[in-house]
């Protein structure tokens, strides 16, 4: 008797958060699928686009929680794949942008699991896009630099080199700062970053209760701590801020989504 099939994982970047930025191809898949394991960032109102047997499964990340393990998550894609047809790991943002997408991949590929990567909108291009930030500009910058604030815990010491960025020019981009963004800005200040660098944090950038912060590189720990801005945020530095069409409204959100401390 022949084994059965495995089914197909299908990891899918949810965007940063609105659903009407899903692409087409992912609300196929996730109105499709048999299973949908989802993330911390995901809203309620993505579940809803799911058939009425899928199973849906919570393994999401969150600071100062409980947290699913990876191996897990890992574990169980590799079993849905076993038993299902079509499985949708729904990441919010791009699966392969800070999103543990390549580590699932490769984990299940290994096994023989077929999987597609969707990619997604993410966090650091519709913040940005939202609140009228130009990433690059030909008078403010040409190069940009997409940079993760908040380091695995297997990883010895930090490893991003601030001081590297803090010269090159380009303009920052950083996921998952606001936690370490003391740090952040005073290795910044250090390798030279102008203390009058302007600024940007864009907090829930899609959905109900997003707002942006406009400041100094040296005002930004202070800011941040008095409008108590809390993740998810994207953090933008560089001259491209002061280049903001300020005319160009956000559209209203009308989703909502975790607030992660």
């Amino acid at each position: 008797m022949k084994d059965k099939p495995l089914g197909s994982v299908y990891l899918v970047g949810a965007g940063p958060g609105d659903p009407d930025l899903l692409t087409v191809k992912a609300l196929r898949l996730i109105s499709q699928c048999d299973a949908l394991v989802y993330d911390a960032l995901v809203p309620n109102e993505m579940l809803e686009l799911v058939k009425k047997d899928c199973k849906c499964i919570f393994v999401g990340k969150r600071r100062g929680h409980h947290s699913t393990q990876q191996s897990t998550t890992n574990t169980l894609l590799l079993n849905l794949a076993k038993s299902l047809k079509s499985v949708v790991r729904l990441k919010g943002g791009d699966p392969f942008m800070f999103g543990r997408g390549g580590e699932e991949a490769n984990y299940l590929q290994k096994y023989g699991v077929s999987v597609q990567v969707i990619p997604g909108i993410t966090a650091g291009i519709a913040a940005s896009a939202y609140f009228g930030i130009p990433l690059t500009h030909r008078l403010a910058g040409s190069s940009v630099t997409f940079v993760t604030g908040h380091e695995g815990i297997n990883k010895k010491g930090f490893s991003v080199n601030w001081n590297g960025l803090a010269q090159s020019g380009n303009s920052l981009v950083i996921y998952m700062g606001v936690h370490n963004l003391n740090y952040i800005v005073k290795k910044l200040l250090t390798a030279g970053c102008s203390p009058n660098t302007p600024s940007a944090v864009i907090q829930q950038a899609t959905v109900i209760g997003q707002r942006c912060l406009k400041t100094s590189l040296d005002r930004l720990v202070q800011d941040v701590e008095i409008r108590k801005f809390v993740s998810p945020s994207i953090i933008i530095i560089g001259e491209v801020v002061n280049f903001q069409i300020e005319s160009i409204a956000p559209p209203l959100a009308n989703v909502t989504m975790p607030i992660l401390f």
